[in-house]
């Protein structure tokens, strides 16, 4: 995963604070991830669940709601309304910088959020709520004691998890203003409803409500014994799997390259979009990352050119030995090939054609284990030299280059 901060402007004007959590390889789909009420795009459960999407190609931007976290802006004069529009802002800088949005998920009153902003965002396909309210005014409870004092002075400063916030009339107004069962009942999205049934803060009863007023398809999935903030591992990672898998029917299938086909003899290799030099490596169903050094520029996420050079050949040296010792019955239990790449001057070496400037020289060390007299270790190093891949490596290639 590639981490990056991210900045965009949010439905008041001030700048929001966000990361974007993007795969090393080219994105299935993106993601954004809205947060539980008064928390942040870096509590625990966001953090996990964008690193494990985004280990599975989903890449999500997960950002602090305006006047929380980093984000610029009075948390005072936010409200749910303000919440829905910056979800509706984090989806036009995706749109605008990488691709629209293919999933909502949201936690808390972030996952009512999702479900309000969803109908706004065209391209949304799904939406995943984890220990949502089916009200948002439901988190009013959390300042019972000052809600005459909001209602008469027309604001008061409460306590919400160890931390104090203004909260003003017109947040407790606009939170009943939200006739949540039409908009969840004409979501005409995939739904996915996560939710704890000993859930302390926000009761399973919530849970039961989306499920109901949504129409299908939909799904429900509980989280046993997790709490309201899946503050273990264990159950954040459960949530990433479960929706990378149910939102794996709903996403298009994974693009591939316009020249790749399914011919084993096919090697495809394209830049990634993340890193100056990552690029992907595609053999038929098999995907891998080549890189340089970071001391070279790279990110170093993946062995470089010579060394995938150096690779092919050693592989195809322990082949070329294993299917050579078993035709033959030689008690052969293991080869491993040790290869370096250097260059040297040509005047080094006595049968080299070459002779001024540097040649490409592999200094190719083989390990043989088993019970084998000095002829059989002797027949299988000649043998070694015969590997398709080095007398490719020797012979007269012809490299054709031509656009597609």
């Amino acid at each position: 995963m590639l981490n990056s901060k991210i900045e965009f402007e949010g439905s008041q004007g001030s700048i929001l604070a966000a990361r974007l959590d993007m795969p090393v390889m080219q994105p299935r789909a993106f993601a954004i991830f809205a947060h539980c009420f008064t928390c942040s795009k870096d509590i625990h459960a966001a953090t996990r669940i964008a690193e494990a999407l985004s280990a599975k190609g989903i890449a999500v931007l997960r950002f602090d709601f305006t006047g929380l976290g980093h984000s610029e802006g009075e948390f005072a004069n936010t409200n749910f309304s303000s919440n829905i529009q910056d979800l509706i802002k984090a989806a036009d800088w995706l749109r605008e910088h990488h691709s629209p949005p293919s999933l909502l998920i949201g936690h808390s009153l972030g996952g009512a959020a999702v479900l309000a902003a969803a109908g706004e965002i065209d391209e949304v396909v799904g939406v995943a709520t984890i220990g949502a309210p089916f009200d948002p005014e439901h988190v009013s409870h959390l300042f019972d004691e000052q809600r005459d004092e909001i209602e008469q002075a027309g604001e008061a400063e409460v306590n919400l998890a160890g931390r104090k916030f203004t909260i003003q009339r017109q947040f407790l107004e606009d939170l009943n203003a939200h006739a949540m069962t039409d908009k969840i009942g004409s979501l005409r999205r995939a739904l996915i409803v996560f939710h704890a049934p000993f859930d302390n803060v926000v009761g399973i009863d919530n849970a039961a409500s989306i499920y109901e007023a949504a129409k299908h398809p939909k799904s429900f999935v509980s989280l046993d014994d997790a709490d309201h903030l899946l503050t273990r591992r264990p159950d954040s990672q459960y949530v990433a799997d479960v929706l990378t898998a149910w939102a794996g029917r709903y996403l298009p299938e994974e693009t591939r390259d316009s020249i790749n086909d399914s011919s084993e003899n096919r090697v495809v290799v394209s830049e990634t979009v993340t890193g100056k030099f990552t690029n992907q490596v595609t053999v038929g169903r098999h995907k891998l990352l080549a890189d340089q050094p970071v001391g070279a520029g790279g990110d170093d996420l993946g062995p470089g050119p010579y060394q995938y050079l150096l690779a092919g050949l050693g592989a195809c040296t322990t082949m070329t030995l294993r299917m050579y010792a078993d035709r033959k019955g030689i008690p052969l239990k293991q080869v491993k090939v040790s290869l370096e790449h250097t260059r040297i001057h040509a005047e080094d070496c006595e049968n080299c054609e070459t002779k001024d400037g540097r040649i490409d020289c592999i200094e190719k060390t083989i390990e043989l284990r088993g019970e084998l007299d000095d002829a059989q270790r002797t027949r299988l190093v000649e043998i070694a030299d015969r590997c398709p891949v080095h007398r490719t490596l020797q012979s007269e290639i012809i490299i054709r280059s031509k656009l597609s």
